[in-house]
């Protein structure tokens, strides 16, 4: 039992080095983030110090991640990622992939509401696909609704916004990629 623990704690500090790295974070940001020294973070990731609740905590919440991922527990019962959900202006979103700086997927749930259009910009490429309810996107001069089954690509340089008509709740998938990035969704005729 003893040379288990040891052998899991010594993963965990190539694994914090990793997932720093991962991230883009230096030692430097990481201890403003979670208020532990850069010495000791170094000496974490070099495994000179030994992981506690108390260090591994708060090095969990600034990266985003569980506790798991940082100690290596091999996985119990139910397999699939259950990742907190985002609340951002009253719109409320579930991360499908942890890939911080390439294709993000997200599921999103808008609320019953009706919102004047704030259309805005920045770098990127963005798909949106209506699972339930109606989703209103004004991109651009176009101002257009989806159903369910529906869905629409456009670059983020384009001034958009998206939300409900005010009819009912809307749940979408939207993935977003970095500029340049496109994704493609192409369906064949019968016959072809």
């Amino acid at each position: 039992m003893r040379d288990d623990t040891d052998q899991v704690l010594a993963g965990v500090g190539p694994r914090l080095r990793r997932i720093r790295r991962e991230r883009g974070a230096t030692l430097a940001g990481l201890s403003a983030a979670t208020g532990i020294s850069v010495s000791t973070l170094s000496r974490l990731e070099s495994g000179l110090r030994r992981p506690s609740l108390d260090l591994l905590l708060p090095i969990a919440r600034a990266h985003r991640v569980p506790l798991d991922e940082l100690v290596g527990a091999p996985p119990v019962g139910d397999p699939r990622v259950r990742a907190e959900p985002i609340k951002r202006d009253g719109r409320t979103y579930w991360p499908l992939t942890r890939q911080p700086g390439g294709l993000q997927a997200f599921k999103g749930l808008e609320p019953q509401r009706q919102l004047e259009p704030d259309p805005r910009t920045h770098e990127g490429y963005e798909w949106l696909y209506v699972l339930s309810g109606r989703l209103r996107l004004v991109l651009g001069e176009h101002d257009v609704v989806l159903g369910p089954g529906e869905a629409a690509e456009f670059e983020t340089r384009v001034p958009h916004w998206f939300g409900s008509t005010g009819e009912g709740p809307v749940e979408f998938l939207s993935l977003f990629g970095p500029q340049g990035e496109r994704m493609h969704v192409r369906a064949k005729p019968k016959g072809e």
